[in-house]
């Protein structure tokens, strides 16, 4: 019977258990949206995968300027950031870990104070979210967006290749396309958003056609064995309404990407850090449309993840927040040790406090 703890090939990546990480963000990174050594003690803190996470998804990282929706989220589009990054992902192997970059685009979840010259946010629609950002001046409501023009969408996927060729230049073991969460790409898939009249709005096909073409680039660009994809059918983060059929839009998505051979799919099950059950959906039939890795998340005890991997329900299991207040979370799993209480005031910016100085086990049995 497999366990979670035995290990796995994800694509062309090995990794020790079946224990990940989730992406996590936490405004943290220096001016010019660039990761820092507090990053990289985090991530290093947090890689062995004998006592933290047999795979870690980094924070949301933006592919672009533009993709800027939050405070203090670091990128992966200039020089500077590509080798702030290297120093991190070295930090991460050298402790035996392994790591793929989460690559983000928020499309209209930001804020004009965020965004290069004070420019409109962009997105599938030129309709607000009705919820918030985080700024300088803190939480604030989204900036009306701009609809993009069929003719600029070219543009946009070539962000996504190009930051899936600065993950590899940075030492990173692969991507995940963040496609989930009511981003850019979920602006374009979900008719709840969606109101474009053109060739990527209206039907299930048109409206897969943007994530179909991204994926096929960042796939294209460092190949299919080190892409994966992280998606949440039916979760109502960031304002993102239900769409009328997302079984069927979600089936047709993954059948767009199955010729790309792709590492894994990373589903939020349910509404992400909520309720599981907030909308029916059957999980087991999207999963027959996809022959690699299943990653699920969203809200698994110890047990649950055990029993989601030797049922064959999962391939791995994602952790959030345990990870937070856990730098060895992984080792806590195999002995059903306790958790450390997480420091819910400083999730979202500030320094090394409520980051990385929780304790591990053995660091509290020795105090």
């Amino acid at each position: 019977m497999t366990t979670l703890f035995d290990p796995i090939a994800l694509g062309s990546i090995a990794l020790a258990n079946r224990i990940v990480m989730a992406p996590l963000t936490r405004n943290r990174a220096s001016p010019g949206q660039v990761p820092n050594a507090l990053m990289r003690q985090y991530y290093a803190q947090r890689a062995d995968p004998a006592r933290g996470a047999g795979l870690i998804v980094t924070e949301a990282t933006q592919i672009s300027p533009q993709g800027q929706g939050y405070l203090d989220t670091p990128g992966l589009h200039s020089a500077e950031q590509v080798a702030a990054w290297r120093g991190i992902t070295d930090a991460v192997h050298a402790r035996g870990g392994r790591i793929v970059v989460q690559l983000w685009h928020v499309g209209r979840i930001s804020h004009v104070s965020l965004q290069p010259g004070g420019q409109a946010p962009l997105s599938s629609t030129a309709r607000p979210a009705l919820t918030k950002t985080y700024t300088a001046d803190g939480f604030v409501p989204c900036s009306v967006p701009r609809a993009l023009a069929e003719s600029e969408l070219p543009a946009i996927v070539e962000q996504y290749r190009a930051a899936a060729r600065h993950a590899i230049d940075a030492g990173f073991d692969g991507v995940e396309v963040h496609a989930a969460n009511g981003y850019l790409i979920d602006q374009f898939l979900r008719d709840s958003i969606n109101d474009r009249q053109d060739g990527y709005g209206g039907s299930i096909e048109n409206r897969t056609r943007f994530f179909a073409e991204v994926m096929a680039a960042v796939a294209g660009e460092i190949g299919g064995a080190r892409t994966g994809v992280r998606i949440s059918p039916v979760t109502p983060s960031n304002d993102a309404g239900p769409d009328s059929n997302p079984q069927a839009l979600f089936e047709r998505a993954l059948e767009r990407v199955a010729s790309l051979n792709l590492a894994f799919v990373h589903i939020v099950e349910g509404q992400t850090g909520g309720a599981r059950d907030i909308a029916p959906f059957d999980y087991a039939a999207l999963r027959r449309h996809f022959a690699g890795a299943w990653m699920v998340n969203n809200g698994y005890t110890r047990q649950m993840a055990i029993d989601a991997v030797a049922s064959g329900a999962a391939d791995l299991v994602a952790f959030g927040k345990p990870f937070i207040a856990n730098p060895d979370f992984g080792r806590r799993v195999r002995e059903n040790a306790p958790l450390n209480a997480l420091d819910q005031a400083r999730l979202y910016g500030g320094g090394a406090q409520g980051y990385v100085d929780y304790p591990t086990l053995d660091a509290t049995a020795t105090a």
